[in-house]
């Protein structure tokens, strides 16, 4: 993909905000847009309080890598902690922002303080939070309801007399019922950021992939795919890689990653990034010896086929749970005719399979959680699809501790979809293609392209 398709470059290392945006991609004009969207969306004179994340520690002195919540920095703009936002018609946007500490900014930088969420955040007033407890009482008693994020709910307010009583009222509500509503379906600039984020996790996987002949090591995978995703200017990984050789790819959330992966054997790779706070997530299965047993090649033939077929049900209209139903349809079936399920009705099927096709994505890995799954989906709605079988060790089968996933990003278009991890191989002779090429057998020109390739790098105009 050319740069100009992506309306970004690269530049020093360096990803620039335009003079335009608040955060990368997304300018002021849109930040705006989503807190009027909002106001709309709530009843009449309510108010919503929306606390950031709160810092983890992992010892008393060392903190946790912070991830801000995605619904405060879906209306702020804002990725640091320690801040409040409250946002009604008659006051706008208002932000509470951390008050200067010299010894706290001596140890761990600088912050943006309640200048900086009137200057670069366009917030209507912005105070210390030390003034929080002088000033948001008056606007809890006004409200006819407030709602708030329960999830990162803060002692700051939730302490204060006012929202006691609120609460005991009975006027206090969940917030992200609404938000969720809003983030459900993205604005281009939030879908360049999307398309972006699953590129670069379909190049670090294709790598990681090729770099799995000679080091089957779980623990190597795992690296190396945050290497290469944050070479190519990931900030992160939207969660730690899931890298299951053998047995440990039917444990669907795994996370030790610190097996070999036997010759013969499947490695499951579940992986994602994030790209400047647009998550990515695909799952690949293959054996990193570069050949599959005919056992593999038939369960491995059915969840791809799966895949295939569930994609192609993609499109506006459809649900997920709709897409489920035909999935599992498809598994049962498959799963007897390969000699796994003695009867397409065993309950021994959710043993081998007790996921859901997929979830939406955006922000959050499993984005929009209050968003039923029935609900017909729309264009600007991005979905995973992700077929599976786990068959533990345990299990009477012809093979055994055996787990295959074959995940792909899917945005939902006004014509049916686009496949945004389409160039992350999934066929069987791609990957033999791919993997084959050790030693000393031929390379094709294509293949030697992909195997010498660098970092691509995007700067977003």
């Amino acid at each position: 993909m050319e740069n100009s398709d992506l309306g970004v470059e690269f530049k020093e290392g360096i990803w620039d905000v335009r003079e335009e945006d608040i955060t990368c991609g997304i300018t002021v004009d849109e930040y705006v847009s989503r807190r009027e969207r909002l106001l709309d969306l709530l009843p009449e004179s309510s108010l919503a309080i929306i606390a950031s994340a709160p810092v983890k520690m992992m010892t008393d002195v060392v903190p946790y890598l912070f991830r801000q919540d995605a619904d405060y920095f879906y209306i702020t703009g804002c990725s640091q902690p320690g801040g409040v936002a409250v946002i009604s018609k008659e006051y706008g946007l208002c932000m509470f922002m951390p008050d200067p500490d010299p010894h706290d900014e001596a140890w761990q930088g600088p912050v943006a303080r309640a200048d900086s969420a009137l200057n670069y955040f366009k917030a209507d007033n912005a105070y210390p939070i030390s003034k929080l407890h002088q000033i948001l009482p008056e606007m809890i008693d006004k409200a006819y309801k407030i709602f708030h994020n329960i999830k990162t709910v803060s002692p700051s307010y939730s302490d204060l007399e006012a929202f006691q009583r609120a609460l005991n009222n009975n006027k206090v509500k969940d917030l992200s019922y609404y938000t969720h509503e809003l983030r459900w379906i993205k604005s281009p600039s939030e879908l360049k950021l999307m398309r972006q984020s699953a590129s670069i996790a379909c190049q670090s996987l294709l790598q990681t992939m090729l770099f799995s002949r000679l080091f089957p090591e779980e623990s190597k995978l795992s690296a190396k795919v945050e290497y290469e995703c944050k070479m190519r200017g990931a900030q992160r990984m939207a969660f730690n890689p899931v890298v299951g050789g053998g047995a440990n790819g039917s444990i669907i959330h795994y996370a030790r990653n610190d097996q070999k992966v036997q010759h013969g054997k499947f490695v499951l790779m579940d992986v994602g990034c994030e790209f400047h706070g647009y998550l990515s997530d695909l799952t690949r299965t293959w054996p990193p010896c570069g050949s599959f047993s005919t056992f593999q090649e038939a369960l491995y033939d059915l969840i791809l086929e799966t895949n295939a077929q569930c994609i192609n049900l993609c499109k506006p209209g459809v649900s997920i749970q709709e897409i489920h139903n035909h999935s599992v349809q498809m598994l049962r079936r498959g799963l007897k005719q390969v000699g796994i399920l003695t009867d397409e009705r065993s309950k021994a099927y959710h043993q081998l399979n007790p996921t859901s096709i997929g979830h939406y994505l955006g922000m959050d890995v499993h984005d929009c959680s209050t968003v039923s799954i029935s609900r017909p989906l729309q264009p600007g709605v991005v979905i995973t699809i992700e077929p599976g079988v786990y068959i533990p060790s345990s299990f009477n089968a012809p093979e055994r501790g055996i787990g295959i996933r074959i995940e792909d990003e899917v945005l939902i278009t006004e014509t049916g979809h686009e496949v945004l991890t389409a160039s992350m191989p999934k066929e069987i002779s791609h990957i033999k293609s791919l993997l084959n090429v050790a030693n000393g057998r031929s390379e094709s020109p294509e293949l030697r392209a992909v195997h010498n390739s660098t970092p691509v790098f995007y700067q977003l105009n």
